[in-house]
């Protein structure tokens, strides 16, 4: 490995090659630090079909450099029952429109189309595949890596970007005690279909299943995500005909969620992912070792925002870092803990509420479930969930970025 960009004191080594790790790598050299990322496949992508990105996300999305025609469409976003009657439409906040110079809340992206951009950020030498982490050995002033086809690397911190079973969590923090969250997704994305209101989308809930849609784009054309979110549990079979299934799940419901799966491929455009989940940490660093993204907070599809959110880790700890002395331990040390003070708790909040939200919709027995979708028809507690649950957090976050503010 060439020494020509790898100065003592600036040095940052970043085990994986997801969006996480990717953020985190433009965050760092957007700042003047030498990055190295390792992943331990043949090249780095992003696994999944399409994904919601929102407001605080894109601006993140735009500071790197990337362009606004990427992100898709603003959606307006409904709570629905299965029949179709709207329970409730997620509000836009206008003083963050404003502020933010980005129209409504959540859009639409295929993941690899906005991991691609993401990729073209990154200079060539930065990234090294073929690097299967094993584990580290730390040492006062620097930290030393070592990879599984031999080779070693030392760094002045290492961030872990390695994913749900994180092996630099693991050796950071211990066993994850990951349990499966009793849910099952079904992923998919589809191009355009005719006679669908633009700008729309919606999540909505029969007494057992989730389906839900929204508009997206994919190399600038326009298209759509969908999913089905159905109880599970962990080693439940696979069915054998996925459409079949689906389209089981789907069978009363309204339109246009079963036009859906007459548009998509069922064996390239759909993911089948079993929810898995941690119980929270408190800490995400540990001496010169610091985690970003699911090592440390494998986020539930109720929150919409798992891949958002490692995004933002990576933003986040680059900033709680601008002009540290990465050699300086104690420096270091209060630069991981301002990234924790910003992140640890408002994360925790949503990969708890999500995973609240889960159990709410798929785990709930029928006498109560009837009782559950009868407030929910009937009454604002779903508004107050999703307002005070969701929304309240997420934009007091995005108002505390004002060095991302247009205006």
């Amino acid at each position: 490995m060439s020494q020509d960009s790898w100065r003592p004191r600036k040095r940052v080594a970043i085990v994986g090659g997801g969006p996480g790790a990717i953020s985190t790598g433009i965050a760092f050299l957007k700042r003047g630090f030498d990055v190295r990322i390792f992943e331990r496949q043949s090249s780095c992508k992003a696994i999944g079909g399409a994904v919601l990105l929102s407001t605080p996300v894109l601006a993140i999305l735009r500071n790197y450099g990337i362009s606004a025609e990427h992100f898709g469409s603003f959606t307006v976003t409904y709570f629905k029952n299965e029949v179709g009657m709207a329970r409730v439409e997620l509000p836009f906040n206008p003083e963050i429109e404003r502020k933010m110079g980005i129209k409504g809340w959540h859009y639409g992206v295929l993941r690899s189309s906005i991991f691609k951009k993401m990729l073209e950020l990154v200079p060539e030498h930065v990234i090294f595949p073929g690097h299967e982490f094993t584990h580290y050995v730390e040492k006062e002033n620097e930290v030393e890596l070592h990879f599984q086809n031999g080779q070693h690397v030392t760094a002045d911190i290492v961030v872990g970007a390695d994913g749900i079973r994180s092996q630099v969590s693991r050796q950071a923090f211990g066993d994850p005690q990951l349990f499966h969250c009793g849910i099952r997704l079904w992923l998919a994305w589809c191009d355009y279909i005719p006679g669908i209101p633009p700008n729309t989308g919606f999540i909505s809930h029969d007494r057992l299943n989730q389906a839900s849609f929204f508009p997206m784009t994919h190399d600038g054309k326009p298209g759509f995500e969908w999913w089905v979110v159905e109880p599970s549990y962990e080693g439940k079979p696979i069915p054998k005909d996925v459409k079949a299934h689906v389209a089981g799940i789907l069978k009363n419901w309204a339109e246009p969620m079963p036009r859906f799966l007459e548009a998509t491929d069922f064996d390239t455009q759909v993911y089948r992912w079993e929810i898995y989940n941690r119980p929270s940490l408190k800490k995400w660093s540990s001496g010169r070792i610091v985690c970003v993204g699911d090592a440390v907070h494998p986020v539930s599809p109720y929150a919409a925002y798992g891949m958002g959110m490692a995004i933002e880790d990576g933003y986040f700890l680059a900033r709680a870092l601008d002009g540290v002395d990465l050699r300086d331990k104690h420096a270091v040390s209060a630069g991981f803990e301002l990234y924790e003070q910003e992140r640890v708790d408002y994360v925790n909040h949503n990969m708890e509420f999500a995973r609240h939200l889960g159990r709410l919709f798929h785990s709930v027995p029928r006498p109560l479930a009837n009782v559950r979708d009868w407030i929910f028809d009937n009454t604002p507690l779903l508004s107050y969930f999703m307002k005070n649950g969701y929304l309240k957090n997420s934009e007091e976050e995005t108002l505390r970025l004002k060095e991302l503010h247009v205006c």
